[in-house]
């Protein structure tokens, strides 16, 4: 099993305002679609319950301490890390937020497919400060559109 990160993250580490996006890049959102299609997808109960529902061709795996929660079916409810790495299959899984997700799973992580946006946002959540000693980068483009944006991928060292 291996885990990629992928994130949109502003300049100042800031991912979202309210539970949702702050910018829309037609680019990014296309190279989502096309990275995780196929594949399982991790993310906490506020990210899940941000999407219009249940996106398909992936198996959504949903990080909550909410007993109580009830999610779509379809969607595998886990409530520790130990128990969402326990269920995931072999291969790759992604893992697509929010802020405290990917604070918990960042250390597991063996990839990080990020979209740099180039200029700072206001926001109540940020992508987590990591050790750029421990990555490499291993590819690099420039993205399309407003703001300015480059898809970089790290890769653990």
């Amino acid at each position: 099993m291996s885990l990629t990160i992928i994130a949109a993250v502003a300049a100042n580490g800031v991912i979202g305002r309210d539970n949702r996006l702050i910018w829309h890049l037609s680019d990014d959102l296309k190279r989502f679609k096309a990275l995780t299609m196929g594949h399982p997808i991790i993310m906490g109960r506020k990210t899940f319950e941000s999407l219009p529902g249940v996106l398909p061709g992936r198996t959504h795996y949903v990080l909550t301490g909410n007993a109580a929660y009830a999610a779509p079916e379809g969607v595998v409810l886990c409530h520790t890390a130990e128990e969402l790495l326990a269920a995931l299959p072999e291969g790759e899984s992604f893992v697509i937020g929010g802020a405290a997700v990917y604070r918990l799973l960042l250390p597991r992580a063996d990839r990080m497919i990020l979209t740099e946006i180039g200029q700072d946002y206001e926001g109540d959540a940020r992508f987590p400060d990591f050790d750029r000693s421990l990555w490499r980068v291993t590819a690099s483009e420039d993205g399309t559109g407003e703001p300015p944006h480059r898809f970089v991928t790290y890769e653990r060292k």
